[in-house]
C-alpha cells in the first residue's frame, strides 16, 4: 500500500525549478509557502558572499539539502577535465560555505571518446575530489541521467550503473541520487533501489513528470501528476527500502517558469500532497 503524503515537512524544492527568482527570493518565498527544504543550484550563487547567503538560509530556518550541481568530467582533452576538477573543488567549498550536506554530480560525458572512456574518467573524477568532500563534510551523490543525454551530459545512465560506480568506490562520501525523470522507464528499478538502499548509498530523491508529448528534452519537465511517470509507486519503493529524506522536486520547464512563479509554487505544493 502506497502511504499518502499528509504535509510538507519532506517537501524540498530546487531553486532552478524556480528559475526567475535570485536565492532570496527562493528563500523568502519557499520559508512563506511552509517549504524547508531547499537545493541550491549554483547559479544562484553566482558573484554572492557566500557568508550572506548563509546568514539568508539560517534566518528563514531553511534546512539545505543539496547544491547542483557537479559533475561534467569527462573530456578528450586533458586540460579540460582538470578543469572539471578544479571547478568540483570549488562546488565543495560552496558547499561547505552555504550547509549542503551533499553534491549531486551530473557525471558527464563526451561524444568524442567512448562510453566507456567517459565512465573511467568519472570513476576518477570523483577519486580525485573524494578527499577534499570528506575533509569538508561534502557527501557525492551520483546522478545517473536518462540513456537521451549519454551522448554529452552524462554516461552514468542507470540505476545499476550508478550502483556498480559507488560500490567501486567504496566510499561512505559517495552515494546515489535516484531521479524519477531519468529512471522511471527501468524495468530493474525497484530492485536496483533496494540494493542501492542496502549498502547505505541512497542519498537522494528527486520527483517531477514526463509529459507526453514531450516537446523539450530538456526544458519540459511536468509538474508531479502531469505526465506518466508513477511518482507515488516509485516513492514507496525509495521508502520501504528505508530511505527517510527529503522529496526533491526538480522540475526545468519553460512552460513554467514563464508562469507567477508564486502560484507555481502553491500548485507545486498542491501536487506533493496529492500526486507524489
Amino acid at each position: 500500500m502506497i502511504a499518502e503524503i499528509k504535509d510538507l515537512s519532506k517537501l524540498c524544492v530546487h531553486t532552478l525549478t524556480t528559475k526567475p527568482w535570485n536565492i532570496e527570493e527562493c528563500v523568502k518565498n519557499y520559508a512563506a509557502a511552509g517549504i524547508k527544504g531547499i537545493t541550491i543550484w549554483r547559479n544562484v550563487l553566482e558573484n554572492r558572499n557566500l557568508a550572506e547567503v548563509k546568514k539568508l538560509l539560517n534566518e528563514f530556518e531553511m534546512e539545505v539539502v543539496s547544491l547542483a550541481r557537479g559533475g561534467f568530467f569527462p573530456s578528450v582533452d586533458p586540460k579540460k577535465r582538470q578543469t572539471a576538477i578544479d571547478d568540483n573543488l570549488f562546488a565543495i567549498e560552496q558547499a561547505a560555505a552555504v550547509g549542503a550536506p551533499s553534491i549531486v554530480l551530473v557525471c558527464g560525458a563526451d561524444g568524442g571518446q567512448s562510453l566507456d572512456k567517459s565512465r573511467d574518467q568519472i570513476a576518477d573524477g570523483i577519486l580525485k575530489i573524494l578527499p577534499s568532500a570528506q575533509s569538508a563534510g561534502v557527501k557525492l551523490s551520483i546522478e545517473p541521467l536518462h540513456p537521451m543525454y549519454a551522448r554529452d551530459r552524462s554516461a552514468i545512465n542507470t540505476i545499476r550503473q550508478a550502483n556498480d560506480l559507488a560500490e567501486a568506490i567504496n566510499s561512505a562520501w559517495v552515494g546515489v541520487a535516484v531521479d524519477v525523470y531519468h529512471l522511471w522507464w527501468d524495468p530493474d528499478l525497484r530492485k536496483e533501489i533496494h540494493r542501492c538502499a542496502a549498502h547505505n548509498n541512497l542519498f537522494a530523491f528527486h520527483v517531477c513528470d514526463w509529459n507526453v508529448p514531450t516537446m523539450d528534452f530538456l526544458n519540459d519537465r511536468g509538474l508531479m501528476g502531469d505526465g506518466c511517470i508513477n511518482v507515488p509507486e516509485i516513492r514507496s519503493w525509495v521508502e520501504e527500502a528505508g530511505f527517510r529524506g527529503y522529496n526533491e522536486v526538480e522540475i526545468f520547464s519553460d512552460k513554467y517558469w514563464a508562469t507567477d512563479q508564486k502560484a507555481y509554487l502553491e500548485r507545486i505544493k498542491e501536487a506533493y500532497l496529492t500526486k507524489t
